[in-house]
């Protein structure tokens, strides 16, 4: 994300990119980690709140590195939110779906924030504030698809591990689980060097152009 502003000596852009990205890991990632406790707590695990993670203060969630990979690349992770799936009804189905919550919220964030950035866009003529302003939120909007895409990678211990318990059986989930660490390592590695870039970026447009449609279409009678 930066890393590309700053290769192409764009400064009025990396300025937008680095605010954008600190709005993000302390007003939109502590939602995201939110939707996590919210939804174990409301399926009978109160690990996380007990925790002190059913909050929305950022200083609860945030992990320096997952914060410095969306400053620097635009994906990245919090702390991951402590679940107990014991307490669960359904051990392998409600630990999906408070896996899933996550994404979700960051779907709905950039939906909304798509929403603004055509607001802005509608009002802005003439204004170079409202402009910039627009720009911001639409850059907002993409990090969050970012964030929703890079976590539901199949990949431990990223929230898309947790989806794929619903389908591997119990004996093969584990043993990938047991090499979660190396995996991430061997993800943030991949990252860095710019291996995983292309699939995730052509995921994100796709999605990105997904939510750009419905985001447009509340203003359509006006053009």
């Amino acid at each position: 994300m930066i890393l590309s502003y700053i290769r192409s000596g764009d400064w009025t852009s990396t300025i937008i990119g680095v605010c954008v990205s600190i709005f993000v890991v302390f007003c939109t990632l502590p939602i995201h980690e939110y939707a996590h406790a919210w939804m174990s707590t409301r399926l009978g695990d109160n690990t996380a709140r007990l925790s002190g993670r059913l909050t929305l203060n950022p200083m609860a969630h945030i992990d320096p590195i997952g914060a410095l990979m969306i400053l620097l690349l635009g994906f990245g992770y919090a702390k991951p939110v402590p679940v107990n799936m014991r307490n669960f009804r359904n051990p392998k189905r409600d630990m999906a779906f408070t896996a899933v919550a996550g994404p979700v919220s960051n779907l709905l964030m950039a939906l909304f924030f798509l929403i603004v950035y055509n607001l802005f866009s509608f009002v802005s003529v003439g204004s170079h504030i409202l402009v910039i302003a627009g720009v911001f939120f639409r850059l907002a909007a993409m990090i969050n698809v970012n964030l929703a895409v890079f976590n539901l990678l199949p990949i431990p211990p990223l929230d898309g591990s947790r989806i794929l318990g619903l389908i591997l059986p119990d004996r093969a989930y584990y043993k990938v689980m047991q090499y979660e660490r190396i995996i991430m390592i061997v993800v943030l590695a991949l990252l860095f060097f710019g291996v995983l870039s292309w699939p995730l970026n052509l995921l994100s447009s796709l999605v990105m152009k997904g939510l750009s449609f419905v985001a447009a279409l509340p203003f359509l009678p006006f053009y």
